[in-house]
């Protein structure tokens, strides 16, 4: 139901007289929606797999796992101590623009 000015609205018109469609109406709106684009989304898959992009992608997911395998990640101590780092570098930096930021204004502004 949708209450206008207070009143029961059993036609489904909205204050500015757009008639609203009724639940079964919508839920079967949506539902096409869904249904869309899942045959889209199911159209893109084929084509893919049929040209064989699906094959090449899994190939590049494969060795992309064998590559991370030989790479050497760092501990928690050096993680920590560089993200601390970065952190006080971008607070140095920010106290930094504002400190040229009021040279230049007194500078150039206040003649």
């Amino acid at each position: 139901m949708v209450y206008c000015g207070g009143l029961e609205n059993r036609c489904g018109f909205t204050p500015t007289g757009v008639r609203i469609p009724p639940l079964r109406q919508k839920a079967f709106v949506s539902n096409l929606g869904i249904f869309i684009w899942v045959v889209i989304v199911a159209a893109v898959f084929g084509v893919l797999w049929w040209q064989g992009h699906i094959r090449r992608f899994a190939l590049y997911v494969r060795e992309t796992r064998v590559e991370l395998e030989k790479c050497s990640w760092p501990t928690w101590e050096e993680l920590k101590g560089s993200t601390l780092l970065v952190a006080i570098s971008i607070a140095l930096l920010g106290v930094f623009c504002v400190v040229v930021d009021r040279i230049l204004f007194q500078i150039f502004i206040k003649l």
